[in-house]
């Protein structure tokens, strides 16, 4: 018969044995943490290399002179609209008009194919949705020219549309992550016909700027330099003060540009599509979109932001992510700005754009769209976002303006 001793000393066997697991299914749990929020951060800073081909060209009908194509029905395909869907490795594009049928049950939908540039749609099956309906500006059927901007990380490509008996204040398109800069080619026609001329970039990182050192994304912390780069070409071609325009991403870099640029006092206006306001209520969302734990996001978020968090993230220095709060810095915008954003935005929430506007009504106007999702405002209803646009701009436009004190 076991003694107490030998009793005690076999449950503080078990007992050990007990808490060296609990202890090794914490640690599991805290590597396996580390890992998924170092994925996550990773990933928001890392640029794609290639687009995935996510929607099924199912068929092309022919219409008398005209195209017909039958895609795979997805949350972005089944939209109304104006459209361009790109395929063969993105060396080509159709522009997507009206639908005009849908059949539900067998995950299909017509539309009219309004043209068709760089290649043969008959032949694709498969492409990527997109609403830059313009790649090039030739499509356009403006004057403009290829021009070269020297950012801090070497010679990059730039277009320059102009247009006639020009105003001196220019556009300067700013895309947004993981686009180019054909993504601003939707905003010309507006400028053009307020007399701007427009300078649409290309940015660090983006596939045709030079890549910065680590390869990675600032999230606007960085790149807001290759727009002072931008403005100051534009100045020294003749602009007097510029009117910068941002996508998503494009408008943080935007907003970091007209609150740090050496030349911001060339900033005449801000015109910003579904900006990012505040990247940490972004990530926190994104994080919840793919179903990653809160903890996890937060955790992620520290890598990005945190100097020891560099080794995981490849940066080259923090983010700043607290420095891009738009919504708590509120009050320190003093660059009149518009802001177009979908309220049913899926990917960059647009109630922070909501707010800033609500603290900072003297600087800041919500143009709110609705059923546009993510930068494809233009695209749902292309009249309503130019006349919105010219309304806003042409009062704060003359061909003699000076540049701000």
């Amino acid at each position: 018969m076991a003694t107490s001793v030998q009793r005690s000393n076999k449950w503080l066997k078990w007992g050990v044995l007990g808490a060296g697991a609990a202890g090794g299914a914490a640690i599991t749990v805290v590597m396996a943490t580390s890992a998924l929020a170092a994925f996550f951060a990773r990933k928001v800073v890392t640029p794609e290399k290639t687009r995935q081909n996510d929607v099924s060209i199912l068929a092309v009908i022919p219409d008398g002179p005209d195209l017909q194509v039958v895609l795979e029905a997805t949350a972005d395909t089944t939209i109304e609209g104006t459209y361009a869907i790109y395929f063969d490795g993105g060396r080509a594009h159709a522009v997507i008009g009206p639908i005009l049928s849908y059949v539900p049950r067998e995950g299909s939908i017509t539309r009219a194919v309004l043209s068709v540039h760089g290649g043969d749609l008959r032949t694709a099956t498969r492409g990527w949705w997109s609403g830059s309906v313009y790649a090039h500006p030739e499509e356009l059927g403006l004057d403009w020219a290829d021009v070269t901007l020297v950012l801090p990380d070497g010679e990059a490509p730039a277009w320059l549309v102009t247009a006639p008996d020009a105003l001196p204040t220019w556009a300067i398109m700013v895309h947004g992550r993981g686009a180019t800069r054909g993504e601003g080619l939707r905003a010309v026609p507006a400028a053009h016909r307020l007399g701007m001329n427009s300078l649409l970039i290309s940015y660090r990182n983006d596939g045709d700027a030079p890549a910065a050192a680590d390869g990675r994304y600032g999230l606007g912390v960085t790149e807001w330099a290759d727009v002072e780069a931008a403005i100051g070409y534009a100045v020294a071609n003749g602009a007097k003060n510029v009117v910068l325009f941002g996508f998503s991403m494009g408008g943080a870099i935007c907003l970091q540009a007209a609150d740090l640029a050496r030349n911001r006092r060339h900033v005449l206006a801000m015109v910003l599509d579904a900006p990012v306001i505040n990247w940490v209520n972004v990530l926190a969302h994104q994080a919840q979109m793919n179903r990653i734990p809160d903890y996890v996001g937060r955790y992620g978020q520290l890598m990005l932001s945190h100097p020891v968090g560099r080794r995981i993230t490849g940066l080259a220095a923090p983010v700043n992510l607290k420095s891009m709060d738009w919504v708590s810095r509120a009050v320190e915008l003093r660059t009149p700005t518009l802001i177009l954003h979908s309220i049913d935005d899926d990917f960059v929430p647009y109630e922070p754009t909501a707010e800033l506007a609500k603290r900072n009504p003297e600087m800041v106007t919500f143009e709110p769209f609705s059923k546009a999702r993510h930068t494809k405002e233009w695209n749902v209803d292309s009249v309503r976002w130019e006349n919105v646009v010219e309304t806003w701009l042409r009062p704060r436009l003359g061909r003699y303006g000076l540049p701000r004190d």
